[in-house]
């Protein structure tokens, strides 16, 4: 596959998954105000993806305008426990980088598997997305939307409830619908 894909679908997700069953409330503003970057990485050595991550923090540091990045890995990280190992070796770097209070990284994956639930609970699909992801997010724009969101701690609760209410196959047919050919969503041939 293109790039492009790779961010279309991951575009698609956010839209038809993350912001219309409300999983991050958060989600339709920055959709609606188009303040999402998407960037998918196709490096697969560690070095190199954590190297890209670092740019791609500089670069919120100078664009204000853009709220927030997913920052797409659709190569290398496939491997659930392999793409865990990069999300430590990722806060790590943001750490020693003195980006402690300003970034903090959420994570999604095809394969996500809470600790301690089973590989088919419906409870992972919250955080189960097209490709391995890391969403880099603003520490004090969060803080602000946290605070205007009554009952935050509601939030993942909420959504454990609802996906398994919907069941497993509800979500899979949903991330296979964001992965579908997109010459048929755009019109290409």
């Amino acid at each position: 596959m293109e790039q492009h894909e790779y961010l279309i679908h991951t575009e698609m997700w956010v839209k038809d998954v993350i912001m219309k069953y409300n999983i991050c409330p958060f989600a339709r503003r920055e959709v609606e105000r188009a303040s999402i970057r998407y960037v998918a990485i196709e490096d697969t050595k560690i070095k190199a993806v954590l190297k890209a991550l670092l740019a791609e923090c500089q670069y919120l540091d100078n664009h204000p305008e853009t709220e927030t990045t997913l920052f797409i890995l659709p190569r290398g990280f496939e491997g659930f426990y392999a793409y865990l190992d990069l999300v430590d070796d990722a806060t790590a770097l943001l750490s020693e980088q003195d980006y402690d209070g300003v970034y903090q990284l959420a994570t999604f994956h095809p394969d996500y598997c809470f600790d301690g639930e089973p590989q088919d609970s419906a409870a992972n699909f919250t955080n189960r997305s097209p490709y391995p992801t890391l969403h880099i997010i603003r520490e004090v724009s969060m803080e602000i939307a946290l605070a205007s969101y009554t009952d935050p701690e509601s939030i993942p609760e909420r959504n454990i409830a609802f996906a398994e209410r919907k069941g497993s196959d509800f979500f899979i047919q949903l991330l296979q619908h964001c992965t579908k050919d997109i010459s048929k969503v755009t019109g290409d041939k």
